[in-house]
């Protein structure tokens, strides 16, 4: 692939829209579990951020029914802190809560990251970024850069006990928080590759043989994930709750037209308005490819 058909390096994920069964239920945990403001509350929809900044936007579709555990669509969503101790505040505001599901917890080398499952079982990674200067590559001898991850015990507790400050909790609202990457559940491996990586633009970083993969812009860990743990074999998804749409930012319209005839190119319907494009995948995942100043990142 040559270096115009990438996505630029200062590619970053925007907030994730999710399809909510309670929309009351579910904008009340993620202010209360893990410490976001309500900066827009619409009719039918709830979007959620720090620092004026979105997060995720949750779209009420009561009329809906949860996914099957083996369809494709949201493995997590992943937030990412500035710093540790922003972190711990907010794996012990999670840990506290009692919609939330505590799932485990990994030091990646690369970051250190707690899982837990909101109300209506939407994965939520909570993680802060080792220094890149500490991340480790590799190359396999063709030119392909693969990034060093691991996952290693990160006992909770003293996680907590070691990095959570009273300044961390008590301004949690007004320190950062971003989506720093999103994993997907897909059928298989080879397909997502030739769609995230051949058309859309984003290079591979790493992967766990046929199982999943890593794709980032700009030498990051990763920006989004695929893995087929639960759902090998899937086909394209149905309208469920759950994952509403993926939004993608680059900094400006010239990589959203070129990612548009890229798209058009390999056969891929789409939807482009100049400023943005939407798509699916070929599970039926919704995204949107974006430039950062529109309408703050959210529909």
């Amino acid at each position: 692939m040559s270096a115009q058909d990438l996505l630029p390096a200062d590619t970053a994920m925007g907030p994730l829209m999710l399809k909510v069964g309670d929309l009351a239920l579910m904008s009340t945990y993620y202010a209360t579990a893990l410490g976001l403001e309500v900066l827009d509350d619409g009719e039918g929809a709830v979007v959620l951020g720090r620092r004026g900044s979105a997060v995720v936007r949750l779209e009420e579709a009561g009329q809906l029914r949860l996914p099957p555990r083996g369809e494709a669509g949201l493995f997590h969503t992943a937030l990412l802190f500035a710093d540790r101790a922003d972190l711990a505040a907010a794996v012990a505001s999670a840990a506290r809560h009692p919609r939330s599901a505590y799932v485990g917890s990994a030091d990646h080398l690369v970051s250190e990251a707690f899982y837990f499952s909101d109300p209506e079982g939407n994965g939520i990674e909570l993680y802060f970024d080792r220094p890149r200067e500490s991340w480790a590559w590799t190359e396999d001898g063709r030119g392909n850069r693969e990034v060093t991850m691991d996952s290693l015990p990160l006992p909770p507790r003293e996680y907590i006990g070691r990095h959570l400050t009273e300044a961390a909790v008590s301004s949690a609202a007004s320190r950062s928080a971003t989506v720093g990457h999103v994993h997907l559940q897909v059928g298989d491996v080879d397909t997502a590759r030739r769609f995230y990586v051949d058309v859309l633009g984003f290079e591979r970083t790493a992967g766990w043989h046929d199982q999943a993969l890593f794709v980032s812009a700009g030498g990051y860990h990763h920006h989004m994930a695929m893995n087929v743990w639960n759902s090998r074999g899937a086909g394209p998804r149905k309208d469920t709750l759950g994952l509403g749409e993926v939004l993608i930012r680059v900094p400006s319209a010239d990589e959203v037209a070129a990612l548009a005839d890229r798209l058009a190119s390999a056969g891929i319907e789409n939807h482009h308005t100049g400023a943005e494009l939407r798509f699916e995948d070929p599970w039926r995942n919704r995204l949107r490819v974006a430039v950062e100043h529109v309408a703050g990142g959210i529909a």
